[in-house]
């Protein structure tokens, strides 16, 4: 007689003894694109190897056929008779097994990101982004999770690419897990050596916070994508009443620009070619409204706009139509941009105008340099759409999707020439000239965010309770306005909109997975927060929290047309700044920390690293924020200072003046009169 496991009992167990009966594929959700064959008949016997040597000999007859039909199937093994009957969610920590604290922590934040409710393709361990995984397969998740669950606070599980390589001897203080993602050499970095290497089963791509354990829903984007709207609409000196903002992507960070563009109080419509990632926004009150025809879709946008409504319309069909039609039909967009994965174009992350989705997916699976060709094509008209809109003042961003990246790849037109015309990079024979459109980094986010040490601090309340997410949104909302009193002129506005935030978050309805929060902070911020945290767990107001962030922020992450993009002495295109991030936030108190090639802008194009710090009302705990906390934001700020941004300068003086221990090099401008005649 078959016994059913506790839910603690099949998290310790590992892979089961005997296998489970094999899982039958789930129509209802939503699943990973299929991957293209890249590897070789010789090559396909090593991904069997890889994948059998997590199971005793004894099954492999009766696996290798199995495995042999994903590979050949969807292009992966994602040993999918492993997937565990129990339901997958956020869990209160208390309802984990474990002899740590922290790695209950862990395992929660892991659980979260394979939710059904959060992940963008769940049965294939992948987060959001198309690709970012979490894990390559199943058996992976229950080892991991397993050893988590044997875990004291003296050892250290160390991961590979979703591997959970072993629990080595460690300290109470060093992190209870270090990741890496996609770290290989740098001149097997492109995207034909990503599908290779996942293919084999020996890397994966962990995008920023998916195979980092971070990733809290599309609330993880949402205050930066307000933020940016809200500034675009500023940048432009028009009220967000009344403007429309158009846009691409419902999937995963992406299905945060609907929500975004209600909180600004403007009009967004945002296309999306998979109707199952639209029903779900939509389902989740992400997206107000859903239509299918463009006749309708622009009869909706001029009443909502002459009515000055606060909507979003989500499109169902492709955004190159969206562009076309508003151009015919004399709509004038106020902000635009695009979120779609395009760091992943030829894999999903990017879908053709002209092709279903279905259709576009079988040409990804059977005909990859075909669809190779359309997607090029698709992005040459996709630009000239956009162009057409900003030759009538529409201010286009780049939303660091690598949507200009791949554009000028393609032969767009999206460079300017000596006269303000439009060209491909061709014919403008610069290999290193600048875009015509600018990152939202550059022109937003950089100079008023991360050069002054603003980013997107998250928390997540590991006691599952509403109620705790109520107290501290409370909690940071009494330290913003105390902080405020005192804050220079140069950060008031960014207070103010932090401020107003954190007010509106309960309304707003942001939560998707776990109780979690996300609130733009400095690092005087941050830390104050977090301490007022820590004390009022001590005080049992509230149960543990996980501290964390999005590894798109002031020192997380390298990322010349993204996250770096505002650095303009020569050093954006150097990933020193993650690397020392990473290195000084796991000797100062993390609880995790991960490093990732990949992420937001593609296999190659960007390091990324990330922290997870768990707040268990002890003096230990306020003593590690303290230290990490101020390592992981002054870090980014004085690299961004040495590059010469006045922003930057200004805040590393200031961090300076308030602790006496920091001491950072600062630059000597040259009077650039003095190089002219050079």
């Amino acid at each position: 007689m078959e016994t059913t496991l506790t839910f603690a009992s099949a998290i310790k167990q590992g892979i089961p003894a005997e296998l489970p009966a094999p899982k039958p594929y789930e129509e209802s959700v939503n699943h990973a694109p299929i991957r293209k064959q890249i590897l070789t008949a010789e090559e396909k016997k090593l991904a069997l190897r890889n994948a059998l040597r997590y199971f005793e000999s004894k099954h492999h007859a009766i696996l290798i056929p199995e495995f042999k039909e994903e590979l050949e199937t969807y292009g992966r093994i994602y040993m999918h008779r492993f997937r565990p009957d129990y339901k997958i969610y956020a869990r209160p920590i208390h309802e984990y097994p474990g002899n740590s604290l922290e790695a209950k922590a862990l395992m929660l934040m892991i659980q979260n990101n394979l939710d059904h409710a959060v992940a963008q393709h769940p049965h294939e361990l992948i987060t959001y982004g198309g690709n970012g995984g979490v894990f390559q397969n199943w058996a992976q998740y229950l080892i991991t999770m397993q050893y988590l669950s044997e875990m004291t606070d003296e050892q250290t599980l160390v991961m590979y690419s979703g591997h959970p390589m072993g629990l080595f001897p460690s300290h109470k203080n060093a992190p209870r897990v270090v990741v890496t993602n996609g770290m290989v050499i740098p001149n097997y970095s492109k995207s034909d050596d990503w599908e290779k290497f996942n293919a084999l089963g020996v890397s994966q791509y962990g995008q920023m916070t998916a195979g980092s354990y971070m990733y809290i829903g599309p609330q993880g984007i949402v205050h930066g994508t307000t933020i940016t709207v809200l500034n675009g609409f500023r940048k432009i000196n028009k009220s967000p009443e009344g403007g429309l903002f158009v846009t691409a992507g419902l999937g995963g960070m992406s299905g945060a620009q609907p929500k975004a563009g209600n909180i600004a109080g403007c009009v967004t419509v945002c296309a999306e070619v998979n109707l199952k990632a639209t029903q779900t926004r939509h389902s989740q009150g992400w997206v107000d409204e859903v239509i299918s025809d463009l006749d309708q879709l622009t009869h909706r946008v001029k009443e909502a706009m002459a009515n000055k409504e606060v909507v979003s319309i989500a499109y169902d069909g492709n955004v190159v139509e969206v562009w076309e039609k508003f151009d015919e039909e004399n709509i004038h967009i106020d902000l635009g941009s695009d979120q779609t994965s395009l760091h992943n174009p030829w894999a999903g992350g990017y879908y053709p105008v002209g092709y279903s989705y279905e259709e576009a997916n079988q040409m990804i699976a059977e005909q990859p340099e075909d669809f190779k060709k359309i997607v090029k094509e698709s992005l040459i008209r996709h630009a000239e759409a956009v162009n057409a809109h900003t030759k009538k003042g529409t201010y286009f961003f780049d939303y660091g999707n690598a949507f200009l990246l791949e554009a000028s790849r393609a032969g767009a037109k999206v460079f300017k020439d000596s006269n303000g015309n439009l060209v491909n990079q061709e014919t403008l024979g610069d290999p290193n000239a600048p875009f015509a459109y600018p990152s939202y980094v550059q022109d937003i986010v950089g100079p008023m965010c991360f050069d002054y040490g603003f980013g997107p601090f998250r928390w997540v309340c590991a006691s599952g309770n509403p109620e705790d997410l109520a107290k501290t949104d409370e909690i940071a909302t009494e330290v913003l306005e105390h902080l405020k009193q005192d804050a220079p002129e140069e950060i008031q506005q960014q207070m103010e909109d932090n401020i107003k935030w954190i007010k509106g978050a309960q309304e707003n309805q942001m939560v998707v997975g776990s109780q979690a929060r996300i609130l733009y902070a400095d690092a005087l911020g941050r830390m104050k927060i977090a301490e007022a945290f820590n004390k009022a767990i001590e005080a049992g107001i509230i149960g543990p929290v996980i501290l964390g962030r999005d590894h798109h922020d002031v020192s997380g992450t390298d990322s010349p047309y993204r996250e770096t993009s505002n650095i303009y002495d020569g050093s954006k295109f150097t990933a020193d700044m993650a690397i020392h991030n990473v290195i000084g936030d796991s000797f100062r108190g993390a609880t995790w920390v991960s490093i990732h090639n990949g992420g937001g802008v593609g296999w190659g194009e960007v390091i990324n690293g990330g922290f997870g710090m768990l707040l268990d009302g002890s003096s230990n705990a306020n003593n590690k924020l303290h230290s990490m906390l101020h390592w992981d934001v002054n870090n980014g700020i004085a690299r961004r200072s040495w590059a010469r941004n006045d922003e930057a300068i200004f805040a590393i003086k200031r961090a300076m003046e308030m602790e006496p221990k920091l001491k950072v090099s600062i630059p000597n401008k040259v009077d650039d009169a003095l190089l002219e005649n050079m």
